[in-house]
């Protein structure tokens, strides 16, 4: 648990710019803020509990409610490496998508637009990973920075969440306890979500743009010069394009799963 006032851990696009002051957290402010803020507000209208909600907004900064609890960020816990965790966390999902599903986006401005064959009138999460996800006692309650949701689909969201949390690429490029694991974690997230069998192909389909997806905004943001994404795409370019061929070879045997 997060105790003090200050920077919070993790964070990719705004380390070090997301300040905790009692149960208050502030965030930078961009053009999509609004959209987020219409979707936030949307979700607390409706009994989703598990997201920030929004308390007010400022030319350059949003001030959003603290949740308690800890982000599963790098490098992460043996907690957040198991079966609770995975499973806890894609019942989060399904939540999450099943209260999303009345939002109303009416052409609102999203930060980044998802390929155009997984984008539909869902507002997915669209970056999944596990530091924005917060957990209390290994059981995760709640999604964090929405900065990049925007219309999607549950298919897309859940290819995004596997790329991160299975992980989807090859063993080679997994040095923790997931590794041999690959095709039983894909499959625990699907049956955890409750997936049928329509969107569990469509969600194999989903993986090889979603592992584009991720690693092109990494790619750009270290292209850019930004330090964090810099730091990561050092560490996990191979993995990233390793993975595309990993998931051609692979899709056939996900769907089936």
């Amino acid at each position: 648990m997060i105790d003090e006032d200050g920077p919070l851990h993790g964070g990719t696009a705004n380390r070090g710019r997301v300040i905790r002051i009692g149960n208050t957290v502030r965030r930078p402010r961009g053009p999509h803020s609004p959209a987020v803020h219409r979707l936030l507000r949307h979700l607390a209208d409706t009994g989703f509990a598990g997201a920030p909600q929004v308390i007010d907004s400022r030319p350059d900064t949003e001030i959003l409610t603290f949740i308690t609890g800890i982000a599963a960020y790098e490098p992460l816990p043996a907690w957040a490496l198991g079966d609770k965790a995975l499973r806890s966390f894609a019942g989060l999902l399904r939540d999450y998508h099943d209260h999303v599903e009345t939002f109303s986006e009416d052409g609102l401005p999203w930060q980044r637009n998802v390929p155009t064959r997984w984008r539909g009138t869902l507002i997915s999460h669209n970056d999944l990973n596990p530091a924005n996800v917060v957990f209390r006692d290994g059981h995760a309650v709640a999604l964090i920075d929405f900065d990049l949701a925007g219309p999607g689909s549950r298919a897309w969201d859940l290819a995004v969440a596997a790329c991160f949390w299975v992980p989807l690429c090859d063993k080679r490029h997994i040095h923790d306890s997931r590794r041999d694991t690959t095709f039983a974690r894909y499959r625990l997230l699907l049956d955890a979500y409750d997936a049928g069998g329509t969107l569990r192909r469509e969600v194999a389909e989903a993986t090889i743009d979603a592992n584009k997806w991720i690693s092109t905004i990494i790619a750009s943001g270290a292209g850019h010069g930004h330090p964090a994404f810099s730091a990561i795409w050092k560490a996990s370019a191979q993995r990233y394009r390793g993975a595309q061929a990993w998931l051609a070879a692979n899709q056939r045997r996900l769907a089936t799963l």
